[in-house]
């Protein structure tokens, strides 16, 4: 039987080819001699005993990268797990805010798509807890075969309900690959987690700018927090399609109407040609130009826990 193949609502957006990659490769030498990486993401000490002992306070951890562990509606959820020292030939920049150790035993772990600084196997085994996967159609198959049982598949606007809180997954402009024979076999996007009486959150994964943004706002009226990826976009030639800019995660979030909104997808891993510090002074400064406060653009450093509750109850 052949295996499915996804595509993006933009049917030109597509994966580039090896001679693309071959040529922005040849671009990168000089240019990358040139830039500077002494910038890291500031990593303050987790609170672990507020963290393991918490049950019903919804709150917001950022591990790095797209690895977030949040608490919502009695559950302990994790996005996109990954505590690699290394990514391919480059070593991570910035330490991960918990150790994987002292991570409290997971409930939910919600994966985007399958490439690799997304779907880390390594980590998905170490953590603890009875870990219900959920993540998009095409994946299940292939975790399965690691070892892995209790698994959810869903496609765009499908939901999983675990324990009262329920599960959106939502679409996002990229595509996947693990391997040179399975370029989009699986499907990718962000999840809408909503739990009542608790701040609805929206993991965006990974996505180049697109309509679909809006799509979210549309059906999800009441977003509170939004976490979008800013890194990982340079040379635009060759990444547009795949990761938004900050200006376009600005413009994404506002295309929501989300109330709040995190980065992520930065500071941790060597991906494109952009630094870290070159991602943040791009949304520092579209963030003047749109005139939007530190309230609703929160930078948080690795292993700060954001006692979602409280925050939000601040500021409405």
């Amino acid at each position: 039987m052949r295996e499915m193949r996804y595509s993006n609502s933009n049917p030109t957006a597509v994966p580039k080819t090896f001679r693309e990659v071959r040529q922005w490769r040849r671009s990168r030498g000089g240019k990358m001699k040139a830039k500077d990486y002494s910038f890291r993401i500031p990593v303050v000490e987790p609170d672990l005993v507020f963290l393991h002992g918490n049950t019903s306070d919804p709150t917001l951890t950022w591990v790095g990268h797209s690895t977030f562990f949040i608490q919502l509606g009695g559950l302990n959820i994790i996005t996109d797990p990954i505590w690699a020292e290394k990514l391919a030939f480059h070593r991570r920049l910035s330490a991960p805010g918990i150790n994987i150790a002292d991570v409290p035993p997971i409930d939910v772990i919600l994966i985007s798509h399958s490439h690799y600084d997304h779907l880390n196997i390594a980590s998905l085994k170490q953590l603890t807890g009875s870990k219900m996967l959920i993540v998009p159609v095409g994946l299940a198959d292939k975790l399965r075969r690691k070892g892995f049982s209790s698994i959810i598949e869903l496609d765009w606007w499908q939901s999983a309900v675990v324990r009262g809180v329920t599960f959106n997954f939502v679409p996002a402009q990229h595509w996947t690959r693990r391997t040179l024979v399975d370029t989009n076999s699986s499907r990718w996007g962000g999840f809408v987690v909503e739990s009542k009486d608790a701040p609805t959150v929206y993991f965006a994964g990974d996505s180049g700018y697109f309509e679909g943004f809006k799509e979210v706002g549309s059906r999800f009226a009441n977003i509170d927090v939004a976490l979008m990826p800013i890194g990982a976009y340079d040379p635009e030639w060759f990444m547009s399609a795949q990761h938004v800019t900050p200006e376009e995660a600005l413009q994404a979030f506002r295309d929501t109407g989300a109330r709040h909104f995190v980065p992520m997808h930065y500071g941790s891993y060597k991906l494109a040609d952009d630094t870290p510090r070159e991602a943040l002074d791009r949304l520092e400064a579209e963030m003047r130009r749109l005139q939007l406060t530190d309230d609703t653009v929160r930078i948080m450093p690795h292993g700060e826990t954001w006692q979602l509750s409280k925050r939000l109850s601040q500021v409405t």
